[in-house]
């Protein structure tokens, strides 16, 4: 692979965050406010999102994981300093532990009420919060080719995202309940594979053309062609609570897409599976998270997540050094040492009996190391 195309690779981040009530550390609908106050500091780096207690932040376009990292710093102290003149907070995890998607405010804009009209009862549901990451890949035939080897590893990458146990006041048993609920809705989950760059065009063409889609934005596959910029979208992760483990996997990701094009490159490609096998790695990703075990369908055979891990780290380690990212790629190690941000809420919870204490937790572990 050349040093012109890893540096094509940039990277991109979107975080979706709860606004937090400190007294209750129920979820508050303060996102009208949030805007205001930062609209010469955001300009359009901050959008409302459908819930006015959620508000989505964007990074610039970063051409190393060094300035993502600075990005994410740099939007998490912006936001969290405005919330805090507001008397809020903010905290990044995939659901609230406690609060009811019945109490949300759906925000006032006409391509939310046409969600909610679109989707009647599945849209209200959409108390969740998620993290994408966009890799810069040129051109439209090597994006859909990288997008249906990269399948494969989505379940591995979702383990190190996983901040959703709790939902409505229950420890739901999974660790990615967020997972769930997005699945409700149509077009979602793992992609199906494409022959080239025009079978994708096709297909997308066809949904608009019945009428079931306006625009490919509403494909919400859990990788996905970003339909304006020219990047790959990983819309699969959980929002992920610690700014290193969101560098971690925006390197991790970045660095198995380079790989890919290597193997490309060198007349080479990950085996394609069905998508039916790899939705089965992506249920168990959901239930345990980085304790579980993924089905290794070469070998077909369960593989501790772990061991999966060891085996994705030696497979990308040639492009790490090039792309600058190895410390942050290495940094799975920590993640599956330590557990992640669900393995912590529910500790908390099993430590205290208190799901306050488990927001309080998550808005310490929001801005640190900011």
């Amino acid at each position: 692979m050349s040093l012109d195309l890893l540096k094509n690779l940039t990277i991109g981040l979107e975080e979706e965050y709860q606004i937090i009530d400190p007294k209750t550390r129920e979820l508050t609908s303060y996102v009208r406010d949030f805007l205001e106050q930062g609209a010469v500091i955001f300009r359009d780096q901050v959008k409302p999102e459908f819930l006015q207690s959620q508000i989505e932040v964007g990074s610039h376009v970063c051409h190393n994981i060094k300035e993502l990292r600075q990005e994410v710093v740099r939007l998490r102290n912006v936001v969290g300093e405005i919330a805090n003149k507001n008397n809020c907070e903010i905290i990044a995890a995939g659901t609230h532990p406690f609060s009811h998607w019945k109490d949300q405010i759906v925000t006032d804009e006409e391509r939310y009420q046409g969600l909610f009209n679109a989707m009647q009862y599945v849209a209200k549901r959409l108390l969740i919060f998620g993290m994408h990451i966009h890799i810069g890949i040129p051109g439209d035939d090597l994006r859909v080719d990288i997008m249906n080897q990269i399948r494969y590893f989505l379940p591995h990458i979702l383990t190190l995202s996983t901040s959703s146990p709790f939902w409505r006041g229950e420890n739901t048993g999974l660790k990615s309940y967020r997972s769930i609920v997005f699945e409700d809705l149509p077009r979602t989950g793992i992609p199906e594979r494409f022959e080239s760059a025009e079978d994708y065009h096709s297909y997308v063409n066809t949904l608009v053309k019945c009428g079931s889609i306006d625009e490919p934005s509403k494909i919400w596959w859990d990788v996905r062609p970003h339909p304006v910029f020219p990047t790959l979208e990983f819309r699969i992760c959980d929002c992920t609570t610690r700014v290193d483990e969101v560098v971690t996997i925006a390197a991790f990701i970045q660095a198995l897409v380079a790989k890919l094009i290597r193997f490309r490159q060198q007349n080479q490609s990950w085996r394609i599976y069905r998508g039916s096998l790899i939705a089965e790695n992506k249920w168990r990703a959901i239930k345990d998270g980085i304790n579980g075990k993924l089905i290794d369908f070469g070998k077909e055979q369960e593989i501790p997540v772990a061991d999966l891990m060891d085996e994705a780290l030696e497979l990308v380690d040639d492009v790490l050094d090039e792309l600058g990212s190895r410390e942050a790629v290495e940094n799975i190690r920590t993640i599956l040492k330590d557990g992640t941000s669900a393995d912590r809420q529910l500790a908390k919870y099993e430590e205290t009996g208190n799901l306050m204490s488990v927001v309080d937790q998550l808005i310490v572990e929001t801005r640190e190391n900011c």
